[in-house]
């Protein structure tokens, strides 16, 4: 019976990551993970506090039959029996495959769980949208603890961590899709004014203070493009601006508390609401975030990105950014 159980599990997993794989379902990893935690975590309690012992009173019996034969056969007056249970004892005690699938898999799976939903996540940054501070292909990690830890799966905070800073490149679900995670940075807190126009940003009627760098080589688009020095809170990062691009918002969606918004042919400036970001991507004329689709809700921050661990297609990438 309980081979036919945990094939019939094992099935449903491999039938849920296939069809995620062919696109047929939008798939969840964190849900994923948490689900095969609690299932091989059920299998590997009931192999430490009932199947394991079951084999092992068996086992014992083994034993226990053989001495008994052995002394049997003294009586008999045959001494010497060519009677060796070890092997027998072995597939006895040996953990059926049933089990070495589920139990056998549980100390390796809540590791990962532990470590990927209270501790640190691995990305890869999927487009330009963070050119020139991180690249396409680059793997980095990110700190789930720096803004509070959260539950799994649900992302509800229970602890209060450190609020994020303007400038602090963050990774969260992308509001209008949140089972997407998207990394940009933090332009605006709760409260603030935040205003683009002609492509210079103001917080709070504040112009940052910015500074020409040497023109960025897009080797991706073979082409040079315009790169800043930009003042951002206590960070000082790198960001790009297009010539060609227009300065004004083409084609923003309906998105919640758009009315704190106003467009123009110059930008747009946004009033950010309590509990709310406002982040952009240091690709500026080529990043889809805030100015296009809203404001991101606290409970859709994931963590803070902050280093990048491995671009196997440029190893000098690694080590950590602003």
């Amino acid at each position: 019976m309980m081979q036919a159980l945990t094939s019939v599990v094992l099935a449903a997993f491999v039938a849920y990551i296939g069809t995620w794989y062919f696109g047929v379902v939008e798939g969840n990893f964190a849900l994923l993970l948490f689900l095969a935690t609690v299932v091989t975590g059920i299998y590997w309690l009931g192999e430490r506090f009932y199947f394991l012992p079951k084999r092992q009173e068996a086992a014992a019996a083994l034993a226990a039959q053989a001495i008994k034969r052995n002394e049997e056969l003294g009586k008999l007056g045959i001494a010497k029996v060519d009677t060796d249970v070890s092997e027998a004892q072995k597939s006895v005690l040996a953990q059926p495959w049933w089990l070495d699938w589920t139990a056998g898999l549980f100390p390796v799976i809540i590791a990962v769980f532990v470590l990927r939903s209270f501790m640190f996540e691995p990305f890869k940054i999927p487009s330009g949208s963070m050119i020139p501070t991180l690249l396409v292909g680059d793997l980095i990690l990110v700190n789930k603890f720096h803004y509070g830890i959260r539950l799994p799966v649900i992302n509800t905070k229970i602890t209060n961590g450190t609020a994020p800073q303007r400038g602090d490149v963050m990774v969260f679900r992308y509001p209008p899709k949140p089972s997407l995670d998207y990394i940009k940075r933090v332009v605006g807190l709760p409260g603030d004014e935040v205003a683009y126009l002609n492509k210079r940003l103001s917080i709070n009627g504040k112009a940052l203070e910015t500074s020409a760098l040497p023109e960025f080589f897009d080797a991706d688009q073979m082409r040079y493009f315009k790169q800043f020095e930009e003042n951002l809170g206590e960070h000082k990062h790198a960001l790009l601006n297009d010539d060609n691009r227009p300065a004004f918002v083409p084609g923003a969606e309906e998105f919640e508390f758009k009315k704190n918004c106003r467009y123009s042919v110059e930008g747009v400036v946004c009033t950010v609401p309590q509990g709310h970001y406002f982040m952009m991507g240091d690709n500026r004329d080529n990043s889809l975030d805030s100015r296009f689709w809203g404001f991101v809700p606290d409970k859709n921050i994931v963590g803070k990105a902050f280093f990048v661990w491995m671009n196997f297609g440029n190893i000098k990438r690694i080590g950590s950014f602003n």
